[in-house]
């Protein structure tokens, strides 16, 4: 299981990231929720230069682990998030090494970066996993995201999840579940 202690560092994705980024892709555990990965990779690539996504990869003690994206909805036309509150951000994480799936690392990851994006001011946070992906489901509810709809996205069926900068910081949902 994950230390309480871990810290984990965001940086840009940069473009010597993209091959490291496909592998992931192509593993069974992140390939079963993504599109393929040569069509991930050029939306990946194109997000570098975005304004409205920023691309990040995860790193542990130094060692990149995993990717993850953040994206304004209000920002695309018609975006289906877009009647979320002015401000709100989406991420999207993939934990890229197998042997660290399963074990803390998810819930650890959204609730420190979610931590980070309530400091910056952004008031709220959603993410949308698959409504089948219930082991991203409990990951994002441990990190103190509640489900706030079912929804169409741009990828088909999701579970719209919410976490407020209101509702206290994301560390507190340890602290309600007894962990």
């Amino acid at each position: 299981m994950v230390q309480q202690e871990s810290r984990y560092d965001f940086r840009p994705v940069t473009r010597k990231d993209l091959p490291m980024i496909a592998g992931w892709l192509a593993e069974p555990h992140v390939a079963e929720w993504w599109d393929d990965p040569k069509t991930e990779i050029e939306r990946i690539a194109e997000h570098i230069d975005s304004i409205s996504v920023e691309p990040l990869i995860v790193e542990l003690d130094g060692k990149p682990i995993g990717y993850l994206q953040s994206y304004d909805p209000h920002m695309e036309d018609d975006h289906p998030y877009a009647d979320q509150p002015f401000g709100t951000l989406g991420i999207d994480l993939s934990i890229g090494r197998p042997e660290l799936v399963g074990i803390g690392h998810g819930p650890a990851i959204v609730r420190q970066f979610v931590e980070e994006l309530f400091e910056e001011g952004v008031p709220r946070v959603v993410i949308d996993p698959h409504p089948t992906n219930l082991r991203a489901v409990r990951a994002y509810e441990k990190a103190g995201f509640q489900v706030i709809d079912r929804r169409q996205s741009g990828y088909g069926d999701v579970v719209l999840m919410a976490i407020d900068a209101e509702m206290g910081d994301a560390e507190e949902s340890d602290t309600e579940e007894g962990q």
